[in-house]
């Protein structure tokens, strides 16, 4: 098996996205995790860029041992004596330098020749040389650079004593085919190639980072640039994430291939850039977004109960993800629905299931997300023991800040539709009013609470209030995402103890 290397440069490239930038203190947070996440080369930044940049190099150099620490340095002396001094702590130190060979970047960039670029990216190698042993070279804007001016580039780089030939797809310009042709080229059009790493770098401008890196490796790379969760410049990089786990997913082509990543430590290292950044993850983004292993549709619940790959093609353990999510909404079947009780250690027979069932997609077409104690008032409202007398058909508000509320309630007896109207001080008192024309209960409102009691702008209310009657207290609940009607529900549930007794 031939081991894929994986270069993380979360700390340079993915700091460059706008607004992504960290402090000396939060680049040393992000390398420890990534040396713990098992990162084989962590380019740390860009030590000519600032003095702060220079100093968290230098720190993270004296602190990782297990992985390679790299500065950048574009192919300028200062640049590369400072990177150089940057990483020179480190146990694994390694220079990056770079030098665009497009015609696009030498006119319009450097206004300079081809050759004086050849002469100017060859002495900036020798003198890294002078400085550190690891020398990784990359052509930048390499997909869009002329072969022939690459071929000869690369060559000379490697003459020159650079160990690691970086193939940048700077703006993301190219596509799979196109990056596995010049990868195939490279290998077969320079003669010292075999002396060198080839690593490819992408971006994700088209969204195909992913895409080309695979292809890259499939053509004979043996480095992978990367960053966690795919920050990076503009639309960002190759994600570290994706790029690990389709290798280790799809072993029907990628079997002959490892890496030293600890993917346990790919959800919590995700996490810890995103938060540091404040770049959140989208829910949809590949293996760490919060839907990634998250399930609503009925039939997918369904299939992953009775054997997880069928939905599945990863198993979220090996992420660093607890377990898959079963989410619950109104796309959600009654296997997850009975499944998830059961979780809660609520057993309903059949009639009680299909009655807590119809309830539970009531309130799903109202809710985005129903959690646990959603479930819990829901069976509590509609698994009952005695049979109600009064069952509420539908209820109507008229109400404003200039005119007294008007409420008209509907409630089912027997099976025979009883309406009642009223007026009150504000809407719930406009309702309870026209409650008591229909039921005849003569009662006074002792108590009356209204808490939130799940998660979220659309949580379910639940009311809590108290009746008084010819000396007696009567107690009655009620829930819903609407707080008059679960303050009507509360009242017709005390106005059914009353008339259970």
């Amino acid at each position: 098996m031939e081991k894929i290397i994986i270069f993380d440069t979360t700390l340079r490239d993915g700091e460059q996205a706008p607004h992504a930038s960290l402090t000396s203190f939060q680049k040393m947070e992000v390398a420890i995790q990534l040396e713990k996440l098992g990162v084989d080369i962590i380019e740390a930044g860009f030590p000519v860029a600032s003095p702060g940049d220079f100093e968290a190099v230098n720190e993270i150099s004296k602190r990782v041992k297990k992985s390679a620490v790299c500065g950048l340095a574009r192919c300028i002396p200062l640049d590369i004596t400072l990177a150089a001094k940057a990483v020179k702590p480190a146990k694994h130190p390694r220079v990056h330098i770079f030098l665009a060979t497009s015609k696009i970047h030498l006119q319009y960039k450097f206004k300079k020749a081809e050759e004086e670029v050849f002469g100017i990216a060859k002495a900036a190698i020798r003198l890294a040389r002078k400085h550190c042993a690891d020398i990784e070279f990359s052509p930048e804007d390499a997909t869009r650079s002329e072969r022939g001016f690459i071929y000869r580039m690369v060559e000379m780089a490697i003459s020159e004593g650079a160990a690691t030939i970086n193939i940048p797809d700077t703006v993301g310009y190219s596509y799979p085919q196109e990056i596995h042709s010049l990868i195939t080229d490279i290998r077969n059009n320079v003669s010292n190639i075999n002396k060198a790493v080839i690593a490819i770098h992408c971006h994700d401008d088209l969204g195909l980072s992913t895409a080309n890196s695979l292809s890259a490796v499939l053509a004979g790379a043996r480095q992978v640039h990367c960053t966690i969760n795919g920050i990076g410049e503009r639309a960002g990089n190759a994600s570290l994430e994706e790029v690990v786990m389709a290798m280790k997913t799809r072993k029907d082509v990628f079997g002959n291939f490892y890496t030293n990543i600890n993917t346990k430590e790919i959800y919590r290292t995700s996490r810890l850039v995103s938060k540091l950044t404040n770049f959140v993850v989208p829910p949809n983004k590949a293996i760490v977004g919060k839907n990634a292993f998250a399930h609503e549709s009925g039939i997918h619940q369904d299939a992953i109960l009775k054997k997880r790959i069928t939905y599945e093609i990863m198993n979220p353990h090996d992420v660093g993800i607890a377990d898959s999510q079963l989410i619950l909404g109104k796309h959600s079947g009654r296997h997850a629905f009975r499944d998830r009780l059961k979780a809660l250690g609520v057993i309903l027979n059949e009639k009680q299931l299909n009655k807590a069932f119809l309830r539970f997609k009531e309130v799903a077409d109202k809710k985005k997300d129903i959690f646990d104690d959603d479930l819990r008032i829901i069976v509590e409202d509609e698994v009952r023991t005695s049979k109600p007398v009064w069952v509420l058909d539908g209820f109507e508000i008229n109400s404003g800040t200039r005119i007294k509320p008007l409420a008209q309630v509907v409630l089912v007896k027997a099976g025979k539709k009883i309406f009642g109207a009223s007026s009150g001080d504000g809407p719930v008192d406009a309702c309870f009013k026209a409650i008591d024309k229909i039921t005849g209960y003569k009662v006074k409102l002792e108590d009356f609470r209204l808490e939130a009691v799940t998660s979220g702008k659309d949580a379910l209310g639940q009311v809590n209030l108290k009746l008084k009657v010819k000396g007696s207290v009567i107690s009655g609940r009620g829930a819903s995402t609407d707080i008059i009607e679960a303050a009507v529900k509360a009242y017709i549930d005390a106005a059914n103890k009353l008339g259970n007794k």
